[in-house]
């Protein structure tokens, strides 16, 4: 859907910072050009329109949106991600013998936010620059709890901690402070250690090397599973209360597909007048207009007393007021700063098993690339690009770790998905995100608001969202003959066995004993990813298994890169900012495989 050509739109948009030719107001078009001759400008400017068209995007990625819609779509951005980014340290704080310290919660919910800002800053302006949003991963959750599962870091009985808090002076606060602070240490050095693998995998070319055999035989199941493996979450956070869940998802489907073309009439000041212009205010907010309305209706029912109030009792999560402590014990501001909980103590077992965490969460980023580049509008990301964006991810989980937020970061996959849904995929959208996250992160009282979210809510929003991501991952198989048995068996195997094998491991624990626990670690933390398996078993059949390149599907996704990839999009927006100019200068740049400047070594020949 695109506005309406009259000039009032163009007052409230155009003048205000947009350049997106799909808004196809009289100048759209005009600004930075490609010096190059009529015909095959033009021939740029239709296919570039068609793909537009296609995408029905609203803003693209090199668009700039007016600052007010930036900080609401960045709002936006940190509301679909405070659900996960805020569940890595609710699930940790039981292992790190945290218990029901709120105090402890809220400082750890600070860090992890704030960490996640200056990590999406990083990703947006000098990593892949593609518009995705970095927060707590999942995947490094897993090698968290076994290294705590550990006879040395188990918590002391509850009996000797209560004693310790009924004669509690000040001192010994603050060694029942020490406790979980003492088992922090050991994860961040584990993550510090682990995460240099990631940085080395991304500044070495390491990643973009095997690129050159991935197609979307990998890329397809590896996508489609980050959101199908996801399903058990979304279940229990809507079994909370089916009908809050399903209000959810009506409220979301409303505003982001049957309101989509409604087009609302505001207000804006320009030349010394007020202008009307039309906008299509529920395409842009469906998520966040979606989760406030279902959240009122909690509100609603809980002041009302419609919900029932003791917690064994179904739908009881459904209230509001379930974790209004949370508010009262949280800090006004709190400034996260490294080694805030201590040196980081190092141990080979944890550096061990933390490392199965990173590979599995570099697979998983570069699914998303592809997914994130599809749905804003960009071309397929470079090699260049997917090295510097591994690269910054690895220095993303160092800072993580100095900084003490019990986890490391990756690309977010609920994000992505919200790019299909809003149909805005501006980088300078997610940039915002990521300074409201830094802002919001010092203030532990606004973050704690959020944590009231009703669970069937963020259920609602989690079936709509994971939803869309396996449909992204099923759209790469566009470019495969699903008529060819090869690539029929290859999708089935690696997708049932990204569901199956990882269910199985996780219904036998303690099922693989080597001998050895670090390789005990590695191996269940790879085995029960349920994205990496399916990237895995995709990637080793489709290069082994005899097929040509059209039917695989390597033909047409090498054919988008090429064309793609001779446009302006392709040459700006992924391109390091104010660098270009220096890095084309130097012959020695075209050597380093994460610069924009890197020319492969057949291409040098």
């Amino acid at each position: 859907m695109h506005l309406t050509q009259d000039p009032k739109v163009e007052i409230g948009l155009s003048d205000q910072g947009t350049v997106n030719p799909a808004f196809g107001g009289p100048d759209s078009g005009q600004s930075e050009r490609i010096d190059m001759d009529g015909a095959h400008t033009e021939g740029l400017e239709e296919g570039q329109e068609d793909q537009n068209k296609g995408l029905d995007l609203v803003y693209s990625i090199n668009d700039r949106p007016p600052w007010y819609l930036c900080i609401l779509l960045g709002f936006q951005h940190y509301i679909l991600a405070f659900g996960g980014i805020i569940a890595v340290p609710l699930i940790l704080a039981e292992p790190l013998c945290i218990g029901n310290n709120n105090a402890a919660k809220s400082l750890l919910i600070s860090t992890i936010f704030f960490v996640s800002g200056v990590c999406t800053l990083l990703q947006t302006t000098i990593g892949t620059r593609l518009p995705i949003l970095q927060g707590g991963t999942f995947s490094f959750i897993t090698p968290t709890l076994a290294i705590l599962a550990l006879p040395k870091w188990q918590c002391p009985a509850p009996s000797a901690m209560s004693q310790q808090l009924q004669n509690a002076t000040g001192s010994l606060l603050m060694d029942s402070d020490e406790v979980w602070k003492l088992r922090m240490r050991e994860i961040q050095g584990a993550i510090l250690v682990s995460s240099l693998l990631q940085l080395v995998l991304g500044l070495s070319g390491l990643v973009g090397l095997v690129l050159k055999f991935i197609g979307p035989l990998a890329i397809a199941p590896t996508i489609n599973l980050i959101g199908l493996s996801l399903f058990i979450e979304a279940g229990k956070k809507s079994g909370a209360h089916w009908g809050i869940a399903a209000l959810t998802v009506c409220l979301i489907l409303l505003f982001s597909q049957y309101l989509s073309k409604v087009e609302v009439p505001l207000i804006a000041y320009k030349d010394k007048k007020w202008e009307v212009f039309q906008y299509p205010l529920f395409k842009l907010f469906s998520a966040l207009f979606g989760m406030c309305g279902a959240w009122l209706v909690c509100f609603l029912l809980t002041i009302f007393e419609a919900l029932p109030s003791q917690p064994d009792q179904y739908g009881y999560t459904a209230r509001t007021d379930v974790n209004l402590d949370a508010i009262t014990s949280a800090p006004w501001f709190h400034v996260p700063y490294p080694g805030q909980w201590g040196m980081p103590t190092v141990s080979v077992s944890s550096v061990l098993g933390m490392m199965a965490g990173v590979l599995a969460s570099t697979m998983e980023s570069i699914g998303d690339y592809y997914a994130c580049a599809r749905l804003s509008g960009a071309p397929p990301p470079p090699t260049h690009a997917i090295n510097r964006g591994i690269a910054v991810e690895g220095i993303g989980c160092i800072l993580a770790a100095l900084w003490g937020s019990g986890n490391g970061t990756t690309s977010y996959s609920q994000n992505i998905a919200a790019l299909g849904i809003t149909k805005v995929g501006s980088r300078l959208v997610l940039q915002t995100a990521g300074l409201l996250m830094i802002i919001l992160g010092l203030v532990g009282k606004f973050g704690a608001i959020f944590i009231t979210i009703p669970d069937p809510v963020i259920g609602g929003m989690f079936l709509v969202m994971f939803g869309m991501i396996a449909a992204v991952g099923i759209s790469n198989l566009q470019y495969v003959d699903l008529n060819s048995s090869r690539n029929l068996l290859i999708l089935g195997f690696s997708t049932f066995s990204g569901l199956v094998l990882p269910t199985w491991f996780h219904s036998n624990p303690g099922i693989i004993d080597t001998g050895v626990k670090e390789l005990d670690q590695v191996i269940v933390v790879l085995f029960t990813t349920h994205m990496f398996i399916g990237g895995f078993f995709g990637f080793v059949l489709d290069n082994t298994i005899p097929g040509t390149e059209k039917e695989r599907g390597i033909k047409s996704w090498r054919k988008k890169v090429t064309e793609e990839g001779s446009t302006m999009t392709e040459r700006s927006c992924y391109d390091i900012p104010f660098c270009t100019n220096c890095l084309q200068r130097f012959k020695f740049f075209q050597y380093l495989p994460f610069l924009p400047s890197y020319k492969s070594p057949e291409l040098r020949t």
